[in-house]
């Protein structure tokens, strides 16, 4: 500890932290408090003593996947005042022998392995804190299942203090060891799993799907329209398989999008390709549009893919705010003279998709032509 926050400790009522950081404590007058399970009740706890002088305990930077932001939301900026220490990820990289800036640094105390999947590929090198020891077998699991069981996992225990430990495993080994908590990993990446691709257009066979999703080249074409920027907010329409929606979320980690499908097995299709894929901050809305859109938030970007009426459109107009990216596809020629319509009264552009594929023609091979896509693109 700093000085100062040893002061703070000196001059402090109450005292509040995980048992091992309570039994790490030099002498103290203060009242010291177990920090409760589930951490959320810890934070109700610790706000009742508003307006007296408490210490909070916590490991490391608490605002780099700690503690620190999950109270200070709740807090004026005078309120409060963190003592940073050396964050977790840096003395792993220090321990490692690697730069952080060419880590990926990600905290799953409380979320799942499958928040991994978007980085993993061959040479990638990850720091992951875990939620405890018996995590340090379920990671090596999931790595195995994905393809990457020549990862080298080393396993980093209470780092920074007297019982810390490295232990080396790779990920296909059997564990039987125990660890302790507080841990985490280090690994470099190594297998034959499937790493995803950068780019839009990701490969149909990564989306469950019942044959009704937006493929390959028009979902990359659609993500061209719909132009993701940081911080924005997609509604997703007829989600279908949700792979639009998905590859929103995977261009940027600021990014959120709700996806609005009528079909209850489709919707579970769609939260289960989204938590397959990394990104299980997908919101998934059952219901039909317009009726299920009132209730929900503003979108900066809206993407049709099913349900196109001329009611829904009606509202939309109606209901997004000025500055709102519409795009729309339409594949029979009922929903073609919509979007020509809509076009005609909003402006925006028009596009017409003709794609082909090659395919057996007897004994050789020929072109056959997919049904056109017709897309509407606009800012409201």
């Amino acid at each position: 500890m700093c000085s100062a926050s040893l002061n703070a400790l000196d001059n402090a009522e109450i005292v509040m932290g995980a048992s091992r950081h309570l039994a790490l404590l030099p002498d103290v007058n203060a009242v010291q408090i177990a920090w409760p399970v589930p951490f959320s009740d810890g934070v109700e706890q610790l706000l009742s003593f508003r307006g007296q002088r408490v210490v909070m305990l916590a490991s490391g930077d608490p605002f780099w996947f700690g503690a620190g932001s999950s109270v200070s939301r709740y807090l004026s900026r005078h309120e409060w005042v963190a003592f940073s220490n050396i964050s977790t990820f840096s003395m792993a990289a220090s321990e490692m022998g690697w730069p952080v800036e060419k880590t990926h640094c990600i905290g799953l105390h409380a979320a799942p392995f499958t928040r991994l999947r978007p980085v993993l590929a061959t040479g990638a090198r990850l720091i992951v804190l875990l939620r405890d020891g018996a995590a340090v077998a379920g990671i090596a699991q999931y790595l195995a299942e994905q393809g990457w069981g020549g990862s080298r996992i080393s396993v980093l225990e209470s780092l920074g203090g007297p019982r810390a430990r490295h232990s080396d495993l790779l990920a296909t080994d059997d564990i039987t060891q125990e660890y302790a908590h507080p841990v985490c990993v280090a690994v470099e990446v190594e297998g034959q799993g499937a790493a995803l691709p950068l780019a839009a257009g990701r490969p149909d066979a990564l989306f469950a799907s019942d044959g009704t999703m937006t493929k390959r080249p028009v979902r990359a074409l659609t993500l061209s329209a719909l132009a993701p920027r940081p911080f924005q907010h997609l509604w997703d329409i007829g989600g279908g398989s949700g792979s639009i929606a998905i590859e929103w979320l995977l261009s940027d980690h600021s990014l959120s999008a709700t996806t609005i499908e009528p079909d209850p097995e489709r919707a579970a299709r769609i939260i289960a390709n989204a938590a397959a894929l990394g990104v299980d901050r997908l919101k998934v809305v059952q219901g039909h549009a317009p009726q299920a859109l009132e209730r929900l938030a503003k979108p900066d970007t809206v993407f049709i893919g099913g349900g196109l009426s001329s009611d829904l459109l009606g509202w939309l107009e109606g209901a997004l705010p000025e500055g709102t990216r519409l795009v729309a596809n339409a594949v029979t020629l009922e929903s073609e003279v919509l979007l020509v319509q809509a076009q005609a009264r909003c402006g925006g552009e028009l596009m017409r998709i003709d794609l082909s594929s090659v395919t057996p023609l007897g004994s050789k091979h020929g072109w056959k032509a997919n049904y056109p896509i017709v897309q509407w693109s606009v800012t409201l």
